[in-house]
């Protein structure tokens, strides 16, 4: 049986996600897609724009909330609103991927991210027999 994409772990002041992937780079994408759905109150579905995205870590935890924290960095400081997201390439010290959705420049319809930050608290990337997940929590 098919695994969704990610779940919502409940947490005191937290909240967190267990993402789940076939391969890295999808659990990589699909953390990605829980992040902003516990982050933005309403989701963009349109993806009319796409962002470059790079981030360095010392191992795949690390790497993860990098990459997560970038995510939320260009949400609360650009105004992106996120749709999906590719992985390019993916190694040991780098992800690198496109997110689309598009950034909205006027200030009283920016997307205000309801998660403050990416924690180290309990994170965790694994292989399983079904394939990669992961836990991550966040201060919310």
């Amino acid at each position: 049986m098919p695994h969704p994409a990610f779940e919502v772990l409940e947490h005191t002041a937290d909240v967190g996600i267990k993402a789940y992937g076939d391969t890295l780079p999808q659990l990589f994408s699909n953390a990605a897609r829980g992040l902003v759905s516990l982050a933005l109150e309403s989701p963009p579905t349109a993806s009319a724009q796409s962002l470059p995205l790079s981030v360095r870590g010392d191992d795949y935890e690390d790497l993860l909330v990098n990459w997560l924290s970038e995510i939320l960095f260009r949400i609360d400081a650009e105004g992106w609103a996120f749709a999906d997201f590719t992985i390019q390439r993916l190694e040991a010290h780098l992800v690198e991927g496109i997110a689309l959705g598009e950034i909205i420049t006027d200030l009283g319809q920016r997307p205000r991210s309801l998660v403050k930050a990416v924690t180290y608290h309990q994170v965790s990337v694994s292989q399983t027999p079904q394939g990669w997940q992961a836990i991550v929590y966040f201060d919310i």
